[in-house]
């Protein structure tokens, strides 16, 4: 059986404004195309903070301006961006797989993830987006319920909450599509976040941190690989002391306890290792490499990147 991996992608390999975009899922496309040249089986999930935040800002002021229309939810903002970047993304892997004599149907799923309406992340709001605001537009949103942050000397800017991943909504359709050898992107931006009220999906005024979903999406197909392109060829700890060092091999319980220490961003890098463990903790024989896309193919071989391997060695 082909090895199944998991495929990460950051802001960096996506780019920013369209046209950054179209040139950056060229060079993610290379990558992609060289895992399935190598015979993997390939599910990919991506970031959508920079496009998310554009479609959040360019439907809020075509509501302003147009009184017939309202602003869009988060939620209907993700489904949008998950759209478009699948959009890119699926033609540009499609076109570099055909150049190399390699034909496999590619397909993006508008996927949704369940949150607990519990969460705590809904208390303490953390993701920063959308467009800058006047006071008087910021207390509008304040009125509404929503949470609100002030950069000095900008303005004011929504903020809102980043809950765990609960369940994939359309993970059978996501397990047919990898169980049929075609490459799937789903999952995108951590997924459409959703709260189950019986039989409804609702919305929720959030985003999910694409690398908790990422490593839900690799447990729930099973995959024996967790990859986390980010912008770095390797993770570094003690960041810009005397004794910062890159790590290349680390196992599962070193990775907690440098977690524990604080070594790792709360919005970069700690998500990361904290969705490689415990897809790496859920099963044996697993792995998880973070490493820059440009770096992949290296890394497969153990060359660069930053391995995670289970084990209790510290």
């Amino acid at each position: 059986m082909k090895k199944r991996v998991v495929v990460a992608l950051g802001h960096h390999a996506l780019g920013t404004t369209l046209p950054q975009q179209k040139e950056a899922v060229r060079r993610s496309a290379r990558s992609i195309a060289d895992l399935v040249e190598e015979g993997y089986s390939v599910a990919i999930t991506h970031s959508n903070a920079p496009q998310v935040g554009m479609i959040h800002t360019a439907m809020n002021e075509f509501g302003k301006v147009h009184q017939d229309y309202t602003a869009a939810p988060m939620s209907v903002c993700s489904a949008m961006s998950q759209g478009y970047i699948g959009y890119d993304l699926q033609n540009a892997i499609r076109e570099e797989l055909l150049n190399r004599g390699i034909y496999r149907t590619v397909s993006t799923i508008l996927t949704q993830v369940t949150v607990d309406p519990y969460d705590e992340a809904f208390y303490t709001p953390t993701k920063i987006l959308g467009r800058y605001m006047t006071a008087e537009e910021a207390e509008e949103e304040r009125k509404k319920g929503n949470y609100v942050t002030e950069e000095a000397g900008k303005g004011f800017r929504r903020v809102v909450s980043a809950p765990n991943p609960g369940g994939i909504v359309e993970i059978e359709a996501i397990r047919a599509l990898i169980d049929a050898d075609q490459i799937v992107i789903a999952c995108g931006g951590g997924g459409i976040p959703v709260l189950q009220q019986d039989h409804r999906l609702k919305g929720a005024s959030a985003v999910i941190e694409k690398d908790l979903t990422a490593g839900k999406l690799a447990e729930e197909i099973d995959a024996d690989m967790l990859i986390i392109l980010t912008s770095v060829e390797k993770v570094r700890i003690h960041y810009h002391t005397p004794q910062e060092a890159e790590l290349d091999r680390v196992t599962a319980a070193q990775a907690r306890q440098y977690m524990a220490a604080g070594q790792f961003g709360v919005n970069n890098m700690l998500p990361k290792f904290r969705a490689s463990v415990e897809f790496i903790e859920k099963r044996e024989g697993r792995e998880a490499l973070i490493t820059s896309y440009d770096k992949l193919k290296a890394g497969l071989k153990g060359k660069t990147g930053t391995h995670i391997v289970a084990g209790n060695e510290i």
